[in-house]
């Protein structure tokens, strides 16, 4: 793309549209399956690179730390630069960062090249929803940003499908090779498909970029401290440096016109309150996925192929609700589909935690089956009501929520699973999908509030 070329300001015209979703289609995808990809393989890591467990771990904590601390400062740079750049930039990270992942030898090489990895995905996923606002015309939003969540619900749910079915055939290391032809197709397709967008004209703040790294890593960590058995004391040190951090990124933004954490945004309460559903409803997800394979493979006696099978029904209706979904958000009041998909995630997880001792597959599939149809009926309506009515120069700091959102609410739930299993060792899977219902009722009762401040306007409006 030349730089004469005009900025697009209401979406791409077809066919054109299509190839850009494709290429966003492509790197979310692989962005948000390394997320997860690679704990299936962790004992086969740890065996064959003779590190120990506790050690093997963090080459899916090195990822998630990496990803998380970086969102809102590439999405900072996507508004100063153009998503176009920082997008491409990102693909070219993680994939290079992919085929160093592959050709690691040693433990201390992979976590590195994961390190590197999580800068790539955090490139792409920082500002993957702001583009879709740019491919798509105005009128369309809802239907873009369905067809995103649509492919990081997926991504999310099927990660550990896809592993097994790679190592069934491959030695890890190709888990990370896969990356590389479709990296760099995602990579040509950018490169000719993105369009450009319009850049904010701020200088970047690297002294927000620290304190958000500092109170988003101590945040995680900590949180994540209930899966690993660290210390309470220690974890409460690391929660309070957190906050710490997190007081002074806050005051610090304040005095910015164009703050890297969006707070701004935030005094508008159809972000704050989209923000704050899209952390409960992941952390209901997280709490969900992690929990159901101990009940599946537990109490209910099932194998772990049969797990996995038992998973699918969630992901495979997130395909069909999510479409749907983004396109009636087009129409019809985010408030309401919101609350609507939230309340039958709740009733979902309600059921699922109920299941009897000697539950039958239709008895398991159909639960999953509501469980995933208010998942997906829920993102994609938020997601447009967190992206519509942000000015567009600012469409990356809002992304950047998007995605530190998922990945906050998603951390959070899986360290409660942790604290699920510490207090009740025998009944933590239910404790778990019950603590998840709660969540995903507090995201019903704040997605319906949306409707109280607002009464029955549209957000289109």
């Amino acid at each position: 793309m030349t730089p004469s070329e005009p900025m697009v300001t209401d979406g791409l015209p077809v066919p054109r549209r299509y190839w850009a979703i494709l290429t966003i289609v492509i790197a979310v995808a692989m962005a948000v399956l390394d997320g997860a990809i690679a704990n299936t393989a962790l004992p086969t890591i740890a065996r064959e690179l003779q590190a120990s467990p506790a050690t093997a771990v963090w080459v899916v904590n090195a990822y998630q730390l990496a990803v998380i601390v970086t969102l809102l400062p590439f999405a900072s740079l996507g508004d100063i630069f153009g998503y176009k750049r920082v997008y491409a930039a990102g693909l070219v990270v993680f994939t290079l960062a992919s085929l160093a992942c592959a050709l690691s030898w040693s433990m201390p090489t992979l976590i590195a090249a994961r390190v590197l990895q999580g800068f790539g995905g955090a490139g792409i996923m920082s500002i993957n929803t702001a583009l879709v606002r740019f491919v798509y015309p105005r009128r369309m939003l809802g239907r873009g940003v369905g067809y995103n969540a649509l492919v990081v619900a997926i991504s999310t749910a099927i990660g550990p499908t896809v592993a097994s079915a790679i190592l069934s055939v491959a030695s890890w290391q190709w888990l990370f090779a896969v990356n590389v032809p479709l990296g760099f197709v995602a990579l040509a397709l950018a490169v000719r498909m993105l369009p450009r967008t319009p850049r904010s004209g701020h200088e970047f703040d690297a002294g927000s970029a620290v304190l958000n790294a500092c109170a988003l890593g101590l945040l995680i960590i900590g949180i994540g401290g209930a899966a690993h058995g660290t210390s309470g004391l220690v974890m409460a040190a690391e929660l309070l440096g957190a906050l710490a951090f997190a007081v002074a990124l806050v005051r610090r933004q304040l005095r910015l016109p164009a703050p890297m954490l969006p707070v701004d945004l935030f005094r508008r309460p159809i972000f704050a309150l989209s923000a704050a559903t899209a952390v409960c409803s992941f952390a209901a997800q997280s709490l969900a996925y992690v929990s159901l394979p101990f009940l599946f493979q537990g109490p209910l006696g099932r194998t772990q192929v049969e797990t996995g099978l038992l998973m699918t029904p969630w992901p495979m209706i997130v395909a069909v609700m999510a479409p749907i979904a983004g396109r009636m958000a087009d129409r019809y009041p985010v408030g309401i589909l919101g609350g609507i998909g939230m309340a039958v995630l709740s009733a979902g997880l309600l059921l699922t935690a109920t299941l009897p001792a000697h539950a039958t597959t239709v008895e398991i599939v159909w639960r999953m089956l509501v469980c995933g149809a208010g998942f997906g009926f829920f993102q994609a309506p938020n997601v447009r009501a967190l992206m519509h009515g942000v000015p567009a120069e600012r469409s990356g700091g809002a992304s950047g929520i998007v995605s530190t959102a998922r990945l906050l609410g998603q951390s959070v739930g899986a360290a409660l699973v942790a604290l699920c299993f510490g207090l009740a060792p025998t009944h933590g899977a239910t404790l778990a999908l019950l603590l998840g219902a709660g969540f995903a009722g507090a995201a019903s009762v704040v997605s319906f509030a949306r409707m109280v401040e607002f009464g029955t306007e549209r957000v289109a409006q």
